[in-house]
């Protein structure tokens, strides 16, 4: 069992910053997942900690011990790849026994760990079995096994769920939950799909061009959005943005976007006072844009109309891509909705939790 600390990490291949001064403590036991788009430095994060890519500045610990010059072999950290990277001629039992062979551990603690392993993962009937024998998602508990054998202090996986379909994605992705409340292991997890990072981390950390945007929960990141990136990145389908201007009337504040004008409720309005006469963004997810006809009791409901330009009906919801000026924007509707293509609609945004972002710098405004 371990906490994490990076402090202040920076990672430089010659002129190219892939992680800037990156500094995050992560609690033993912990579930932490970095998510960000391609080359935001997650990986490189990870392979660092690893010790497969030495730091350029700053300092990474495991539990109270300083691991920057440590090999990869003494850091008590065991690693899950997106390749399963299993050795065809060997079958489950000896490559999941293969590192405590190479440790020389005895043999009847490498059959007690594999079988165990084994149990647990639902993989004890494969054991006599090569991994051609094997579906993706057997091959990859059988690295999952591998990984757990050794007992390590930390687990490391980068991406290991992008080469199974869909379906064995999401079924995956619960077993490694699972995994990780029987293990009560420090969990460190690189995706950049964020319904994965959603659904398992109990922190989230994005990236962004090697910069850490925010850290939070699941649920804080998708609450309070530190800026239009996390806004854009977090939550399916993707917050909506309008350019708008703050206009002051008659003691009230409205989002004026030219085709449409929405009154923010006081405590929004008293955050975004210092914003009146001028150009802001304003965010709204899908969920929160609603037909008028099924709107929710209880919201703070602003009405507007807008085109329907396509309609997805997911069987328990529709998505609604509604056109207001040149602007295509989504809304997640009830199923009753009678949304017809090319015909006006009647929607109404939940000001609630509508955001407000500054145009220069793009942090929220609170």
């Amino acid at each position: 069992m371990a906490s994490i600390t990076f402090e202040h990490v920076w990672k430089r291949f010659g002129d190219v910053i892939a992680v800037q001064d990156l500094d995050i403590f992560i609690e033993d036991q912990e579930f932490l997942v970095f998510v960000g788009p391609s080359g935001c430095g997650k990986s490189t994060s990870l392979r660092m900690l690893a010790g497969l890519d030495e730091i350029t500045e700053g300092t990474i610990k495991i539990g109270d011990r300083v691991v920057n010059d440590v090999p990869p072999k003494d850091r008590n950290i065991a690693m899950v790849f997106q390749s399963y990277a299993l050795y065809p001629h060997m079958s489950v039992y000896d490559n999941m026994a293969f590192g405590l062979k190479l440790r020389k551990t005895p043999k009847q603690e490498i059959d007690k760990r594999v079988k165990e392993a084994g149990s647990l993962l639902g993989i004890e009937n494969l054991l006599d079995r090569k991994p051609k024998q094997l579906s993706g998602g057997q091959r990859q508990r059988v690295a999952l096994g591998r990984a757990i054998v050794r007992d390590p202090a930390v687990f490391l996986m980068d991406e290991p769920l992008s080469n199974l379909d869909a379906k064995l994605r999401v079924q995956t992705r619960s077993e490694i939950s699972k995994l990780h409340q029987r293990l009560a292991t420090t969990f460190i997890y690189v995706t950049h799909d964020q319904t994965e990072a959603m659904t398992m981390g109990s922190r989230i950390c994005v990236l962004k061009d090697g910069i850490m945007m925010q850290i939070d929960t699941p649920q804080g990141l998708y609450d309070y959005p530190d800026n239009v990136f996390v806004a854009g990145f977090i939550g399916s389908p993707a917050m909506n943005f309008f350019d708008v201007t703050m206009v002051e009337q008659d003691g009230d504040l409205y989002v004026d976007s030219g085709t449409f004008r929405l009154k923010l409720p006081p405590e929004k309005a008293q955050a975004a006072k210092p914003y009146a006469g001028q150009e802001v963004v304003c965010g709204v997810r899908p969920e929160d844009i609603h037909d008028r006809e099924f709107t929710p009791p209880g919201i703070r409901a602003e009405p507007m109309t807008a085109e329907v330009d396509v309609t997805e009906l997911m069987g328990n919801e529709v998505f609604v891509y509604l056109l207001t000026g040149k602007k295509q924007f989504i809304a997640r509707v009830d199923p009753r909705t009678k949304a017809k293509v090319g015909k006006e609609m009647d929607v109404v945004f939940n000001m609630e939790n509508v955001h407000l972002f500054d145009r220069k710098t793009e942090d929220v405004i609170r």
